[in-house]
């Protein structure tokens, strides 16, 4: 939509530069017949979500500031006839290039090899400086994948959801980078999408994150190829992406179970069998996870089971479904007398590994509506919490999702609309 301006880089002490720009300033040379406007709404949580997600370490975008702009905007939130002028605001955000693999791809649509030869080798020599050599292009590309892959992985630890997953929301940095309709997983489904645009095939549900990011990342390869004619060399690069994600994701889950290793086909099937356990019970993923730090050792029946895990869940789970629950835990906790690491050292990886506090969009949703109003505390309190998503500090909002934001616009339902 042509709405981006960037204003300049700005060089930070450690030498390096950020770019700094603006998003919802006005209309650009790019706008074609968009207003080059945004709305608070979208505003508040691009702002607020970059930043936590830089507080939970996942690789992302910053956003240095939010203003309102005092004008109206019209917007159709879901596309369906229904426009409505909305408060206007602008963000600034930054990272150190906003380079996306569709900058890539457009060049190369167009045959223009010399393009798109400058941009590669000004990618390479800004942000992968140490890359040199006869074979570069194939080095950055195989670095990007390696990014690609931890950047998606990081998504999974926390239950973060993008939403867009297209190739022009994909950073050759590796960063999450434009943030519209996403959500992080309240109630464990792999097969949630919180895009309503989405919703027909559910190309960027939760569970299908990594292999979108795989199909994009052959894209990129086949923008490359105008510069390295050995296809087969793109080729073996790209087939890197599934060893360094299963080996990434292996080691993020022994993290959030407080392994010390995801070490051979008992542990594999462990890890298999959360991910099916979860699916069938849908607890809250944060909550879940957060239990099982504390999980006690008299958990003697499944009712014990049950009345544990309660506040994470939603609904009773199915009686079969409580006994393969029930079952799980005990072969975990067997699995746990087995680490070779400390109880202590155990417990501070799934404390490092598991959020306590997320930005939850039923928070953002009330959050967006209080400042309509022209009251700003919730917003200010989730302005600090998400600086704190490891502690116990802002346990008012440790709780599952109120059931009012199950089928409520704006919580459980978004589009690009912004």
């Amino acid at each position: 939509d042509g709405r981006a301006i960037t204003l300049g880089e700005w060089q930070i002490p450690e030498g390096n530069t950020w770019e700094l720009q603006l998003k919802g300033a006005g209309p650009t040379a790019y706008s074609r017949r968009a207003d080059g406007r945004a709305v608070l709404r979208s505003s508040v949580r691009e702002y607020l979500m970059s930043e936590a997600m830089h507080y939970l370490g996942v690789p992302t975008t910053r956003a240095l500031a939010l203003v309102t702009t005092g004008d109206k905007v019209m917007r159709d939130m879901f596309y369906d006839g229904r426009a409505a002028y909305e408060p206007g605001a602008i963000v600034m955000r930054t990272a150190p290039c906003f380079l996306r693999f569709g900058n890539f791809e457009m060049l190369a649509s167009r045959n223009e090899v010399e393009n798109l030869t400058q941009l590669v080798n000004w990618t390479i020599a800004e942000f992968y400086p140490h890359i040199n050599g006869d074979n570069k292009i194939l080095q950055w590309f195989g670095e990007v994948v390696e990014r690609t892959a931890t950047m998606i992985v990081e998504w999974l630890r926390v239950g973060f959801v993008h939403g867009v997953m297209n190739t022009d929301n994909m950073s050759v940095l590796g960063l999450t980078i434009d943030y519209g309709p996403f959500s992080f997983l309240d109630n464990y489904d792999p097969d949630f999408t919180p895009n309503t645009t989405d919703l027909p095939g559910k190309r960027y549900a939760f569970g299908k994150q990594a292999n979108i990011a795989y199909w994009n990342l052959s894209r990129l390869a086949n923008a490359l190829v105008l510069l390295v004619p050995d296809t087969k060399e793109l080729e073996s690069q790209l087939k890197t992406y599934e060893d360094f994600y299963w080996q990434k994701y292996y080691s993020m889950m022994a993290n959030k179970l407080g392994l010390d290793g995801v070490n051979d086909d008992d542990d594999l099937k462990l890890v298999a069998e959360f991910e099916n356990i979860l699916t069938a019970v849908q607890p809250d993923m944060t909550i879940f996870y957060q239990l099982l730090i504390d999980l006690p050792k008299q958990l003697a029946t499944e009712q014990d089971v049950l009345d544990f895990f309660r506040s994470s869940l939603y609904e009773d789970p199915k009686p079969e479904d409580l006994t393969q629950l029930y079952t799980l835990i005990k072969a975990y906790q067997a699995r746990l007398t087995a680490n070779i690491c400390t109880k202590e050292d155990s417990v501070s990886r799934m404390k490092k590994a598991n959020p306590r506090f997320i930005l939850r969009n039923y928070l953002l949703h009330t959050a967006i509506e209080e400042l309509q109003r022209g009251e700003n505390k919730l917003f200010l309190k989730l302005q600090t919490a998400l600086k704190e998503p490891y502690s116990k500090s802002n346990d008012e909002f440790f709780e599952i999702r109120p059931g009012w934001a199950t089928q409520q616009a704006g919580c459980s339902m978004l589009s690009c609309s912004s």
